[in-house]
């Protein structure tokens, strides 16, 4: 005799199973300066000023490290999936530049295609010295207190 999973199990199951799946959905993020065509198409060179430009865009996303005459608006779209990092899918970087007298003198545009990826080395850097382990730093010291050479005191003295 062939028993079926009553109601209260299959209800159960289809949870489980939409709990499960529902990890596999995509994530979405936004990060920094919600950009608005309009307003930035409004900034011009030569028409505007630090304060039009605060008053238009607000307050940078950065202001330059070397230099405070140029502002920085930074967009970013990203994704992943689950427990994977995020991804940038989508990246705007407006950039401001000013005079010494504060007016705009340049607006660059950039995207998706100045975002570069770095993967770091695992590789140890080399070091001069000796091969260091746990068993050596843990019993290194044995016999070295006191020694000659090592500023304590030697044997025989206090």
């Amino acid at each position: 005799m062939v028993r079926f999973p009553t109601r209260g199990a299959v209800a159960l199951m289809i949870a489980c199973a939409a709990a499960g799946l529902g990890g596999c959905t995509k994530l979405r993020s936004h990060q920094g300066y919600v950009i608005d065509p309009d307003l930035v198409n409004a900034v011009q060179p030569g028409v505007d000023t630090r304060q039009s430009v605060l008053q238009t865009l607000g307050t940078p996303t950065f202001v330059g490290q070397f230099s405070d005459r140029e502002w920085f608006y930074l967009s970013r779209d990203s994704r992943n999936l689950a427990f994977n990092r995020p991804r940038a899918v989508d990246q705007t970087t407006l950039k401001i530049t000013f005079d010494p007298s504060g007016n705009v003198t340049k607006i660059d545009r950039t995207g998706i295609d100045q975002v570069v990826g770095i993967s770091p080395s695992d590789k140890k850097t080399p070091t001069l010295g000796r091969e260091s382990n746990f068993f050596s730093d843990l019993f290194g010291n044995i016999g070295t207190v006191g020694a000659p050479g090592t500023g304590g005191p030697g044997p025989g003295q206090q």
